[in-house]
């Protein structure tokens, strides 16, 4: 046995409903079982939507930040050669001196690095930075480069 429902309808829709029920093999229950269901599945459709969407926005911001992962690894190659040609000189046969040297100064690119990650700006802003940083470094260290 099917529940009884006792529904309210402004004159419009009961107009609209009676002028539907009275075509043969049509009854206004049937027209409000079948107007129903097809709300119900959009509604459900716009569920789906909704979560497809939550997902889709998910994946783009993945890709934003795989794109600022790939671009700061771009930027620290191009610093890495910037510093590479500007403080290096050609050495024959190197030294302990100067294999000592190029470790310092690899650990400074590389400290200077992680520093500009956490502040959160572009290493292209900073070069003249870092270039009179490095040469005032220098300028004080007892010989030894950073």
């Amino acid at each position: 046995m099917k529940p009884r429902h006792h529904l309210y309808l402004d004159d419009e829709l009961t107009n609209e409903l009676e002028a539907l029920a009275s075509k043969p093999g049509a009854s206004k229950s049937s027209i409000v079982a079948d107007a129903l269901r097809s709300y119900f599945r959009h509604r459900a459709g716009n569920a789906e939507a909704k979560a497809l969407s939550q997902r889709l926005d998910r994946i783009a911001q993945k890709q934003n930040s795989h794109a600022r992962d790939i671009e700061v690894v771009l930027e620290a190659i191009a610093q890495f050669a910037n510093f590479y040609f500007a403080f290096t000189g050609s050495v024959p046969n190197p030294d302990e001196a100067s294999v000592k040297r190029g470790k310092n100064r690899f650990e400074y690119y590389t400290k200077h690095v992680g520093k500009v990650l956490a502040v959160g700006t572009s290493f292209g802003l900073q070069v003249e930075e870092v270039v009179e940083t490095h040469q005032s470094d220098n300028a004080t260290s007892d010989g030894e480069d950073h």
